[in-house]
C-alpha cells in the first residue's frame, strides 16, 4: 500500500467518525464506543477491499459483511451513507420512529445491510452460512464477520468456530474487535478471554493479531487472509473502545453513553480537526 492510499483510507475513516458522532449526537445517546472501535476496519473494507455495488445492494456476486455486534450500527450506517447506499439525510433519523436506521442492524430496513444482527453470537452462524453458500456457488465472493470480544462469551460463537474449518471456508474472514470492554465492564473482570488467537488456532483457523485501528495493518492482514487457500481466517484486532476521539476513549463505561453538551462539542471538534489535517495533506 502506498502512502497516498493509506492517507485516503485514513481520510475515509475520519469521515466515518465524524458522521457517526453527528448521527448519535442528534439522537443524544447511543452505542458509540464499540461503533468507533471498528471504524478503521470499515474504512478498509468499504474503501479498498470489498466487491460491492452501492447502486445494486442486492447484487448476488457481492462480498458480504455481517456485523454480529449489531449495536455498532451507527458507524456501519455512516459508512454506507458515505458510499452512496442511501441519502445522507437518513443519518439524522438514527433510532427514531419510522427510521430506516434502527439501533441494531436490520437487513429489511437498511440498504447495504447483509444480515440482521444484535442478538450477540447469532451473526457468527449466519456469516458462516453465507460463506458456505458462496463457496457452493463458486462465484469467488467472500464473507466478512465482525464480533466483539465480549460477544465471545456466547457459546454459539465457538460452535461456529468449530464448524467453519471443518467445512473448508477460506472465503470467510472473522474479525474480533478486541477492545477489552463490554456493556458493563472490562472483559478481564467479567469473563477473561485468555488468548483469543490461540483458541482460534486450536479450532483450525488461520490467525493474525494486529493493531485494529491502523488501516495499513488491517489492509495487510486482509491481504494475507486472502492468500490463505485452505483455512478460514481470524484477525484479532487490538482496538480502543471509542477509538479516535480521546474524550470518548477516556470514559470508563463507554459502551453506550449520553452524547450531548460539552462532550458532543469536543467530539465534533476532534473529528473535524483530524479530517481537516488529512484533507490538507498532513499526517495524523
Amino acid at each position: 500500500m502506498t502512502q497516498q492510499q493509506a492517507t485516503e483510507l485514513q481520510t475515509f475513516a475520519a469521515r466515518i467518525r465524524l458522521e457517526t458522532v453527528k448521527e448519535v449526537g442528534i439522537r443524544g445517546f447511543g452505542h458509540i464506543g464499540g461503533a468507533l472501535s471498528i471504524v478503521d476496519l470499515l474504512a478498509v473494507l468499504y474503501g479498498a477491499v470489498m466487491r460491492i455495488d452501492p447502486k445494486n445492494p442486492g447484487w448476488l456476486q457481492r462480498d458480504k459483511l455481517v456485523v454480529s455486534k449489531g449495536h455498532a450500527g451507527p458507524s456501519v450506517y455512516a459508512t454506507l451513507g458515505l458510499k452512496g447506499y442511501f441519502p445522507m439525510d437518513w443519518l439524522k433519523t438514527l433510532n427514531q420512529p419510522g427510521t430506516h436506521l434502527p439501533s441494531h442492524c436490520d437487513m429489511k430496513l437498511t440498504p447495504g445491510i447483509d444480515m440482521t444482527t444484535g442478538s450477540l453470537g447469532q451473526g457468527t452462524s449466519a456469516a458462516i452460512g453465507l460463506a458456505l453458500a458462496q463457496r457452493m456457488d463458486g462465484n469467488g465472493a467472500r464473507t466478512y464477520l465482525i464480533t466483539g470480544d465480549g460477544e465471545l462469551d456466547e457459546g454459539q460463537c465457538w460452535e461456529a468456530a468449530m464448524f467453519a474449518p471443518h467445512h473448508d471456508l477460506p472465503n470467510l474472514t472473522w474479525f474480533v474487535d478486541y477492545n477489552r470492554k463490554q456493556l458493563d465492564g472490562d472483559t478481564d473482570n467479567i469473563l477473561p478471554q485468555l488468548d483469543i488467537g490461540a483458541k482460534f488456532e486450536a479450532f483450525g483457523w488461520h490467525v493474525q493479531t494486529i493493531d485494529g485501528n491502523d488501516v495499513i495493518e488491517i489492509h495487510e492482514a486482509i491481504d494475507a487472509a486472502h492468500r490463505e487457500e485452505e483455512k478460514p481466517s481470524c484477525i484479532v484486532m487490538n482496538t480502543k473502545k471509542g477509538a479516535g476521539i480521546p474524550c470518548i476513549e477516556e470514559i470508563d463505561l463507554n459502551h453506550h453513553i449520553v452524547l450531548e453538551g460539552d462532550i458532543l462539542e469536543k467530539a465534533l471538534e476532534c473529528t473535524k480537526s483530524v479530517l481537516q489535517k488529512l484533507e490538507g495533506g498532513q499526517t495524523v
